[in-house]
């Protein structure tokens, strides 16, 4: 296998079928001893978990959700 210039890798159809991933599906790679191994993800994760743990507590806004929500809407 060959990574690309963006760090891509493709998944043989051997290994998907195996671990019975499908277009879409999301995978983890778990690095171990220098070892990487790809196993299906668990529960929440991927890019979107990995954003929204990154910003959790971090908002500084003092306005509640519905005041948001009215400023959103332009009420």
């Amino acid at each position: 296998m060959r990574i690309t210039s963006k760090g891509q890798v493709t998944i043989p159809q051997q290994v998907r079928r195996e671990l019975g991933l499908e277009p879409g599906d999301e995978v983890e790679i778990v690095v171990r001893d220098g070892v990487a191994t790809i196993v299906p993800a668990q529960g929440p994760s991927g890019r979107g978990r990995r954003i929204v743990d990154a910003l959790l507590g971090r908002g500084d806004v003092e306005l509640s959700t519905d005041e948001i929500m009215a400023l959103t809407r332009g009420e």
